[in-house]
C-alpha cells in the first residue's frame, strides 16, 4: 500500500517531533479501525485492596466498568470468570460488568486479577491485593452510630490496640444526600478506602467528631473476630440527627404514610401513647451542632445505602431513633418496613447472593439530651415501637432481628450530651451476644434480658407476681431500685383509659428462679395493665431493677395488659 510507505517516510523525517509521531500513530489506528486508548477497566469504588468479601455459603459479587460490549475476565485462584460490559444505569457509553465468585471459606489474603478486552487485541488489567473472605456488615444510623472511636471510653487504649486486629477491615463513607439513587461511590465519597485498622483509619487524627469511623461498628466487628477468628469487613455509613425516613426507600415511605393512623394495638389506649409536643421533644433530642443531618425522605438511602446493594453482605446493625422521638407514631411501621425493604433490595441487587432475610441488629434507645427523673417524654414510646410493640426481638413481625438494650447505659457526664453515652463497648458487647444466637445460630446462649410471660394478680392481698421466661434469659437478678420502676394502671374499666392513673409498685421478693412479687394499691380500682421502666431516664449506669443472672443483660421495658 503506497500510502503506508509515504507515511513511514514522512514519520522518519519528522522523528524528533513527538507530537507528529503521536498524531500519525492515531491516524494509522483510525484507518485500521483500531482503538488507540486501552479499554476502560475498573471496579466499583466500593471495592479495593484490603477489602473483605462475603464468605460461604454466599457468593461474593464483584462489579465494575468497561466499554460497552467489551469482555471482562476475572481470575481468582487460577479460575476465570467471564463477563461483558453492558450499558445500564450509567448511560449508553459505560458498560457495567458483574461476576459472582463461587462461595469461599473464610481466609486469605488473596489477589484477584481483572482484565478487559476489546476483541481486537487491546487489553487493560488491574489487580486487587490483600483480599480476605469473611463476613461483611453494614453499620448505619444517626449520631450514636456515627459516634467515633476516639470519643468512646478508653479511646486512647482502644485506638492503640486496633493494630492487633489486621483481619478486621474498615471502610468509612462520607456524609452525602441525594434525591436520586447513587449506583456507586466516587473518589470523594469515602473518608478512607478499605484499610487495616489503626489509629489513622479509625479517625484518631480527625479533629471533628461524629464523622469518621463508628465506635459501635468497630467494637462489634472486633468482638465478633475475637469469638470466631473470621475476617470481618465493617462498613460505616451514618449521619447524626437524621430520621429513619431519610434512610428508607420511597417504597417504605409509600407503605407507611397511609398506615400512620393504624399504628396502635387494640389493647393500648391513647393515654399510653400520648406524644409530647414537637417543640418539647426536639429540645430533648438535642441540638449538638455537629449532628444535624438532612430530614428529607430517602435522601440518605439514595446516597449512602443504595451504592452498596450490589455487594454481598452478611448483615446490618442499626443505631437510630432519637430523631424520630419528635413524632414517634410512624416509627413502628417505618422501622419494620425499612428492614424488610433493605433485605429485599439487597437480595435482588447482589444477584440473589445476600440472604433475603439477612440478620439485622439494632440498639434500643438510651436517654434524651435533657433527661429528668420521672419524666416520660417520647422515648419509652419509641423504644416500644422499635420492637414492633412486642417488647423483644426476634418476633413474628421482625424475624431474624436482634437487639441490644441500652436504656441502662446512661452517661449524664458525656461531653457530647447525655443523648450520646460513651459506653459503646457495652453496646457492642450486647449486640454481639445477641448476634451469636440470631446471626450465627449458636445454641444454648443467653442473649436476652428477662421478659415476662404471664402475671398473677391477687387483688385481696394487693400483689402481682411477674413470671419471666426461662428459655433465653436465665434467672431473674435484682440490681437497682425496687420501687416505682414497675407501675400498674388502676381502672374501673377492663383496659387502661385516658383518665386512669398509673401507680408505682414495690418489688418485695424473688419467688423461685424466674418470678418477682410486688405490692400495689389501687384504692378501689383494679389493676388492668403493667409497665416497666416507662421513662426517658430509666436508671443510672447498669442499675436498672431487673437483669439476667450475672447482671449482664437488662430486662427490656414493656407495656402489657394484666
Amino acid at each position: 500500500m503506497s500510502w503506508i510507505r509515504a507515511a513511514q517516510n514522512f514519520v522518519s523525517k519528522m522523528i524528533c517531533n513527538k507530537f507528529l509521531i503521536f498524531t500519525f500513530m492515531c491516524i494509522w489506528c483510525f484507518m485500521h479501525a483500531v482503538v488507540c486508548n486501552p479499554p476502560t477497566c475498573k471496579t466499583a469504588y466500593i471495592y479495593g485492596d484490603h477489602m473483605v468479601l462475603q464468605r460461604e455459603p454466599h457468593g461474593a459479587v464483584l462489579w465494575g466498568y468497561t466499554d460497552p460490549g467489551f469482555t471482562v475476565n476475572v481470575t481468582f485462584k487460577g479460575v476465570s470468570h467471564i463477563s461483558k460490559g453492558i450499558p445500564g444505569a450509567f448511560g449508553p457509553d459505560v458498560g457495567v460488568w458483574q461476576v459472582v465468585l463461587p462461595p469461599q471459606a473464610a481466609g486469605g489474603p488473596f489477589t484477584i486479577d481483572i482484565s478487559c478486552f476489546d476483541g481486537q487485541g487491546n487489553r487493560s488489567s488491574i489487580q486487587l491485593q490483600d483480599i480476605l473472605f469473611g463476613d461483611v456488615w453494614i453499620c448505619s444510623g444517626q449520631s450514636n452510630m456515627a459516634f467515633d472511636v476516639k470519643e468512646a471510653m478508653n479511646a486512647t487504649a482502644e485506638l492503640a490496640a486496633s493494630v492487633n486486629y489486621p483481619n478486621v477491615r474498615v471502610l468509612s463513607v462520607k456524609q452525602a444526600e441525594s434525591y436520586t439513587p447513587y449506583y456507586d461511590m466516587n473518589s470523594t465519597s469515602l473518608y478512607h478506602l478499605w484499610a487495616k485498622p489503626d489509629p489513622d483509619s479509625l479517625g484518631a487524627n480527625v479533629k471533628q467528631g461524629f464523622l469518621y469511623f463508628s465506635a459501635v461498628c468497630w467494637f462489634y466487628g472486633r468482638d465478633l473476630y475475637d469469638i470466631y477468628k473470621v475476617p470481618m469487613g465493617m462498613i460505616s455509613t451514618n449521619w447524626g440527627g437524621t430520621p429513619v425516613e431519610a434512610w428508607s426507600s420511597p417504597d417504605v415511605i409509600d407503605t407507611c404514610v397511609p398506615a400512620a393512623a393504624k399504628n396502635k394495638k387494640a389493647n393500648l389506649t391513647k393515654s399510653s401513647f400520648t406524644s409530647k409536643s414537637p417543640k418539647e421533644s426536639q429540645s430533648r433530642e438535642g441540638t449538638y451542632s455537629k449532628l444535624g443531618g438532612p430530614h428529607n425522605d430517602s435522601v440518605l438511602w439514595n446516597a449512602m445505602i443504595h451504592p452498596f446493594l450490589n455487594m454481598t453482605i452478611k448483615g446490618a446493625i442499626w443505631y437510630q431513633g432519637e430523631a424520630n422521638t419528635i413524632a414517634p407514631e410512624k416509627y413502628r411501621c417505618l422501622f419494620q418496613a425499612m428492614i424488610s425493604d433493605w433485605r429485599y433490595k439487597w437480595y435482588a441487587g447482589s444477584a440473589q447472593q445476600t440472604d433475603p432475610y439477612f440478620p439485622v441488629g439494632f440498639v434500643q434507645l438510651c436517654t434524651s439530651n435533657v433527661p429528668q427523673i420521672g419524666e416520660i417524654s417520647n422515648y419509652p414510646i419509641t423504644r416500644w415501637h422499635q420492637t414492633d410493640d412486642v417488647g423483644y426481638v426476634p418476633n413474628a413481625g421482625m424475624p431474624n432481628v436482634f437487639m441490644a438494650v441500652a436504656l441502662d447505659l446512661s452517661d449524664l457526664e458525656s461531653p457530647f450530651g447525655p443523648i450520646h453515652p460513651r459506653y459503646k463497648q457495652d453496646v457492642a458487647a450486647r449486640l454481639v451476644q445477641a448476634a451469636r444466637v440470631v446471626a450465627y445460630q449458636e445454641k444454648g446462649l443467653i442473649y436476652q434480658g428477662p421478659f415476662p410471660t404471664k402475671f398473677t394478680v391477687d387483688s385481696q392481698e394487693g400483689t402481682i407476681d411477674v413470671h419471666y421466661d426461662n428459655a433465653g434469659s436465665g434467672y431473674v437478678h435484682l440490681v437497682g431500685p425496687l420501687t416505682n420502676t414497675f407501675e400498674v394502671c388502676c381502672s374501673k374499666s377492663t383496659s387502661c383509659q385516658d383518665n386512669d392513673t398509673w401507680i408505682g409498685t414495690t418489688v418485695t421478693a424473688v419467688t423461685g428462679l424466674h418470678s418477682l412479687r410486688m405490692t400495689y394499691t389501687c384504692l378501689g380500682y383494679k389493676p388492668v395493665a403493667i409497665r416497666y421502666l416507662w421513662r426517658d431516664y430509666a436508671c443510672t449506669y447498669k442499675k436498672c431493677t431487673v437483669y439476667n443472672q450475672g447482671g449482664f443483660l437488662p430486662a427490656p421495658p414493656f407495656w402489657l395488659p394484666l
